[in-house]
Formats: C-alpha cells, sequence, structure tokens
C-alpha cells in the first residue's frame, strides 16, 4: 500500500551528531579553546550537544527563531563552562555553520537502503533544518538523486510538527496519506508530526531510548527497513 517514504534528513539519515563531533574537534583546536581554560574537549561538545538538542526542540515547537537558536547554542554553552562573554571566539558560531554541513558521515547502510528503497518507492526529505546547511548537506554527500523532493521548512514557513509541512509535501509528491509512511528520530516533530496529521509514521531510535506506547513501529537500525518494505 504505501508508495511514497518521507525521510527526515537530520539524525536520521546524515548522521548530525558524528559530523558535530568531527566539525567541533576542528574548532576547539583552531580556536584554541584549551587556551581559555577549557582543557577538555569532550566536556565541550557534550555540553553543546545537550544544549543544541533543547534549543533544536524548542525550534521544532516555534518556541525559538533560527537566530536565537544560533545566537544561544555555542553562548551558553561557554558561559556554562565558565567563559567570560568577552572571551567568547566571536566566529565560532560561523565557522560551524559552514564547515558542519560538508561532512559526510551517514548512518551506517544509509546508501545501502536508500538503493533498495529507490527502486520501489518514491522517496523524499522533510527537514526543519536550515536550508543553506540542508542543500549543501544533499549535495556534498551525494544524496540527491535518491529523492524526487526536499521539503524544507524554511521555504514552507512552518515546521515540524505542524501539519502544513505535511500536508505541503504530500501535496508536492502527489501523494495520498494512506500511501505515505514518514521516518525520523524526532518523537515531536516526525512521529508525532505525521500521526497528528494522519500519516503513519516509524521512529529511528538508534539510541534504544523507551518507545511511547502511542508511537506504532521502530527501528533500532536502517537496516530494519529492508525487512519491511
Amino acid at each position: 500500500m504505501i508508495k511514497h517514504i518521507f525521510f527526515d534528513l537530520d539524525h536520521t539519515i546524515w548522521d548530525f551528531d558524528r559530523n558535530a563531533y568531527e566539525t567541533l574537534m576542528e574548532l576547539y583546536a583552531h580556536h584554541r579553546l584549551a587556551d581559555l581554560g577549557l582543557t577538555s574537549a569532550e566536556e565541550f561538545i557534550a555540553t553543546y550537544t545537550v544544549n543544541n538538542h533543547q534549543l533544536w526542540a524548542q525550534y521544532h515547537l516555534g518556541k525559538i527563531d533560527k537566530q536565537t537558536l544560533r545566537q544561544q547554542r555555542f553562548r551558553k554553552t561557554f558561559l556554562e563552562l565558565g567563559l567570560t562573554p568577552e572571551l567568547i571566539p566571536t566566529k565560532f558560531e560561523e565557522d560551524f555553520v559552514n564547515i558542519g554541513p560538508t561532512k559526510t558521515n551517514l548512518f551506517e547502510s544509509a546508501e545501502k537502503v536508500l538503493n533498495y528503497l529507490q527502486n520501489n518507492y518514491h522517496l523524499h526529505i522533510i527537514s526543519n533544518g536550515f536550508k543553506e546547511a540542508t542543500l549543501t548537506k544533499m549535495k556534498v554527500s551525494n544524496l540527491n538523486p535518491y529523492f524526487k523532493n526536499v521539503v524544507i521548512s524554511e521555504d514552507v514557513g512552518v515546521n515540524k510538527p505542524d501539519k502544513a509541512i505535511f500536508e505541503y509535501a504530500l501535496n508536492l509528491a502527489q501523494a495520498q496519506k494512506k500511501e505515505s509512511i514518514m521516518i525520523g528520530d524526532s518523537l515531536e516533530a516526525d512521529i508525532y508530526g505525521a500521526q497528528n496529521f494522519g500519516m503513519k509514521a516509524i521512529f529511528f531510535n538508534p539510541l534504544k531510548a523507551q518507545k511511547p506506547d502511542d508511537v506504532a513501529q521502530q527501528i533500532h537500525h536502517l537496516e530494519e527497513l529492508l525487512n519491511q518494505f
């Protein structure tokens, strides 16, 4: 019955945390953060990761805008780790935004799974990621050939889980709800967003977090999709 598969990009196909880790290790050295008193790169990255996830959760729900997210994620991290405002590297966020999307680490078996699925299904992306970064990730990671459409929330004007972005994506794909499914890592944005819209969804859960009872399907590895489609 399924003809159209809609994927999230970050944390589902494109390994955001791994790519961010590589980028932050480079920037930790480049900006000489150890000389500023941040002697543990691992602690810096772990603190940033928590702050970034929290801010993205707020962004999904429309509680903060793009500018606020970008202004706060590193500033909050630096301040929490004891830097005074005047010591915060002013170009850190800009460097991260420029370098991060050029990384190409995908989740294990992503290309194998996409190669298999594209032979029998129409594949699409629905992303809350920022437009320029999303387009760069798709291009440098050679993902564009797999997908018919790339729907980005900045273009639509609303974020997942808003029903309007799912409606937009299905209209663009000329797809019906009953023949479509969403696959993503965010319970709030991807899974509940799709389910509240009336569309099936599969929770991508590589960290094996507790699955809520109202989530019908989950996978821990992308390769599990080979047995489901």
